[in-house]
């Protein structure tokens, strides 16, 4: 299945990096869905416990934590963090 290039990026659901879902090489097939990431370290811990990264995200940043990456999402411009 082709991604449509109008909808929103593909990213790793581990680490949050943009994917390019047409030059992807690392890839899993869960649940009837294709994920895909950017290295294999972040497949392996997506393939170990694939609900923690499935949980669906809270509207609202809750607690000291959420208010934190909130602020970190807005000081790095919604850029995720390098990972590997």
């Amino acid at each position: 299945m082709k991604p449509n290039p109008a909808e929103k990026p593909i990213v790793d659901p581990v680490c949050g990096m943009s994917i390019d879902p047409e030059t992807a090489k690392i890839k899993a097939f869960i649940e009837g869905q294709n994920y895909y990431f950017c290295a294999e370290g972040c497949r392996m811990a997506f393939e170990k416990n694939p609900g923690r990264y499935m949980a669906p995200e809270c509207a609202k940043p809750k607690g000291l934590w959420g208010r934190y990456m909130a602020k970190l999402q807005k000081a790095t411009g919604g850029k995720p963090m390098k990972c590997h």
